[in-house]
């Protein structure tokens, strides 16, 4: 990707944002939406519980991604749910800019995310989950741990820089 442009001390871009509401299809296929959603590049899917028409408990599928993939969750959403229809508004976002390091920690070496503004400075550090639980899996603990190892020893190393 080319690098965003700045609002201010942050990197700004701009996603779709896909709605639609759902009262009648099971609990088992709206997680496999999911999946299926975030595997065809949603950048963020998830669903929120709302209570629909006539009383009934249901829930509003949100999905963000890239403008040019909107035709896609579409074709994801209409396939894998009962939706008729989907809203659609573009959102602009702000946000850090975001690099990966790998550290080491007891359990192994853990990939962590780093997020920074404009002006490089260091806001976020945020273990990624795939890595933090393959190391707990590997090492028997808890993934909680994992985290705090991970944060721990980039601190650590920074320390040393």
């Amino acid at each position: 990707m080319d690098p965003a442009p700045t609002a201010g001390r942050y990197l700004t871009d701009t996603v779709t944002q896909i709605e639609t509401n759902i009262d009648d299809l099971s609990p088992e296929i709206v997680g496999a939406t999911l999946e299926r959603l975030l595997a065809a590049g949603a950048l963020d899917a998830f669903f929120t519980p709302a209570q629909m028409k006539k009383n009934r408990p249901g829930v509003l599928l949100t999905v963000l991604c890239e403008p040019a993939a909107v035709e896609r969750m579409a074709d994801v959403i209409f396939r894998e749910t009962t939706a008729f229809g989907l809203r659609l508004s573009e959102k602009r976002r702000l946000k850090l800019a975001r690099r990966f390091e790998v550290v080491q920690t007891a359990y192994g070496e853990v990939q962590v995310k780093l997020g920074s503004d404009a002006d490089g400075e260091l806001l976020q550090i945020a273990p990624e989950y795939e890595s933090c639980r393959e190391a707990a899996d590997r090492a028997g603990v808890a993934l909680r741990e994992v985290y705090a190892a991970a944060v721990q020893a980039y601190a650590g190393r920074k320390d040393e820089g």
